[in-house]
This record gives C-alpha cells, structure tokens and sequence, in this order.
C-alpha cells in the first residue's frame, strides 16, 4: 500500500484533506488519482465509505499548499472540489470556507513560521490568481483554536479567523457584473428566467425561489427531493454559465462554478437544528446549489459574492434585501444566519470579508491503494 502524508481540516463548514506540495506526487494526473483515492470516490452510494469523504460537496475537497514563490505573499493555496459520484477534480473556484484553514495548516505543517500575537498573512489562490489576506491570533507558533465566535451549522464555538478578499470582482470572468447588467434574462426550455450574473470571488447566478415556485424557506433535503426544479436550476446554472463567459457551450460548464442562488426576502425558516429562525435574523434568504447539491450553509465565497450583489443597485439580491445602510448582510441559510462583508468606494467594489473558524482534525498519512 502507499501512504501520503496529510492533515484532515474543518475550515468554516467544510471539511477537506490539506496537503503540502511537497507530500504529494508530480503531474495533475497522478494527483487527481490521490485525491478521489483518499476521499473514496468514484462512489456510486454517494457515500464515500472507503475514504475520507462525507458524501457531499461540502466534505469532499482538498487543499494543497506551498511556500509562495510570489513576491510579498506568504503562501500558495490550491483548492480541488472532488465529485463524489464520478471521483473527478474540478479546479475550476476558490472556496471560501477551507481558505480558512490554510495558515493553521501551513503554521503546523512547517510551511510557515509566525510569532505569537494577532498577525497577518498574504496567500494566493491559484484558482482565480488572486490574493486572500487572512488575520488569526498565534499562540505557541500555532494558530489558536479556542475562542467565541458561533458559525450557523458548525457546533461550540472558535477562534475568529478573518478572510479578505481585496479586488475581489472578476474572480473568473470580466467583471462584477460580467454582461454589465444587473439582471440579464435567460432564455431556458422556452421560458426566461430574470437573474443576477455576479462575480465576486466566485460567479454567481442568483434567481428569486419564487421565479421556480418556492417560497426560499425549503430545508436542502425537500429541494434535493424536487427533481424537475432540480434539473431546471442546473439548465440555468449553464445557461448562466454561457452568458458569464465561462463557457462556449452550456453543456461545458464547470460542475464546481458558478454557483446558483435561491433567493427570497426575509421570512421566518426552519432550520436544520428544529429552531425557528425569525425573519428579523436575516437581511436575504439563499438557498445555495454546490455540485448538484443543496448547501447546509453557504460556501464563503459564495456569501461574499451575494454580500457585493447586494450593493449592486437593481440585482435581485439588492431589491430582495431592501434597503440598507451596512457593509454588511445577514444572510439567511438553512443553518441559521451568516454574515459577510463587502465594501464599495465611489461605485466600486474594494473588498469582501467574513468570519471563520477551523481547526486541524487529524494529520498523519492517507492510505491509498497501488
């Protein structure tokens, strides 16, 4: 048998295998057979019973990381969205909840040294060449673990970790609003469909539940069970997708991005704990589809691109949410509120921002078959 070595990491609400460049062998192809190995996928039960995988797109990730060659940036970061059904890799986003784990892996894998106190650290994401800034506070030259901030859908509390994300618009396409709309109509099986096309750390298609029939309440499991609203949610995904310039063909798109977006104005939901959040908790509802599944939170790119489509006067987010005189949006999930950030100066998106916690679950070696 062969065994890699590996960390096993919470990041926000996702969990992933991080790996230090150096662990892991040369070629995109020989990696990719590494990473659905260790996470046991191809899985035909959707389960990943034979790896480290949870059997959703929330624990189905990897992260590789290295020492930047990059002048002023600390670390190169990697993020890979491992198909849980099909075992294949798709590089094609950031994410935003596993960022949060890259310096608290890279402080204990050797990757990084840091003195004790709050400090700073300048990473870049290979996946969308840009620059992620994040802040924690370091005792013993590790990243502390314990602290008050509550995530919605992760349980106990942590230590903030905050993401930055300078310049954050274009992230894989023109602009913040890539056809320069603030809603474009999309013409899927007949009908057109009004939506948001926003890229802000990560494309973004963003529709009203209500456009579909759904009230933006739904638990992840009755949208999941609704399978023609599936398939026509994944049609205006790649149609969205086309009209983004990701793609040439709808059938090209990506399966990790663009996200898309349920959205509906504040309203009282049930969450996934059996509490009953009221609608003064939230500023939007979001319904999240991530790799043909329904989020139980939201990916934290994702919630920093729908922070900046609120500001963004006209889109749906905008007139769902209302007016409002903040940075940031509380945004409704199925686990309960997330707030994120996004600041414009003059007309312009400077910055986005959110909160996370993490924590390093185990670190050893993966066992792989030959």
């Amino acid at each position: 048998m062969q065994w890699i070595e590996a960390a096993f990491v919470r990041g926000g609400t996702s969990k992933g295998l991080f790996f230090a460049d150096e662990w892991l062998p040369e070629g995109p192809e020989a990696r990719d057979r590494v990473f659905a190995a260790a996470l046991g996928s191809p899985d035909r039960f959707g389960r990943q019973l034979d790896g480290m995988g949870g059997g959703s797109s929330s624990l189905s990730k990897v992260m590789v990381v290295s020492r930047s060659q990059h002048e002023g940036v600390d670390l190169d970061y990697t993020f890979g969205q491992v198909a849980v059904d099909t075992g294949v890799t798709d590089y094609a986003g950031n994410c935003g909840n596993l960022s949060s784990g890259v310096v608290p892996f890279a402080l204990e894998a050797g990757l990084l040294q840091a003195e004790d106190g709050h400090q700073a650290f300048t990473l870049f994401n290979t996946n969308t060449s840009k620059i992620v800034q994040v802040s924690l506070q370091v005792i013993d030259g590790r990243a502390t673990v314990e602290g008050e901030l509550s995530l919605p859908g992760v349980h106990g509390t942590g230590a903030p970790i905050e993401l930055g994300y300078p310049d954050p618009s274009g992230s894989r396409s023109a602009g913040l609003l890539p056809t320069g709309n603030p809603v474009d109509l999309l013409q899927v099986e007949g009908q057109e469909y009004p939506v948001s096309l926003v890229d802000a750390a990560l494309p973004t298609v963003v529709i009203e539940a209500a456009r579909l029939g759904l009230d933006g309440t739904e638990r992840p499991e009755d949208i999941d069970a609704d399978k023609p609203v599936k398939a026509l949610l994944e049609k205006i995904r790649r149609a969205g997708a086309v009209a983004m310039g990701l793609c040439a063909n709808p059938e090209d798109a990506a399966q990790v991005m663009p996200k898309i977006v349920l959205a509906a104005g504040p309203a009282p939901a049930m969450l996934l704990d059996g509490s009953l959040s009221p609608a003064s908790d939230c500023d939007l509802l979001v319904r999240v589809i991530s790799m043909g599944q329904t989020h139980k939170a939201v990916p934290g790119t994702g919630a920093m691109c729908l922070a900046a489509a609120a500001q963004i006067p006209g889109s749906i987010a905008a007139t769902l949410a209302g007016p409002r005189n903040s940075d940031v949006i509380r945004l409704g999930t199925p686990s309960g509120a997330v707030s994120a950030a996004a600041h414009v100066n003059a007309g312009q998106l400077e910055h986005t921002s959110l909160l996370r916690t993490a924590r390093i679950l185990m670190k050893g070696s993966v066992q792989l078959p030959r």
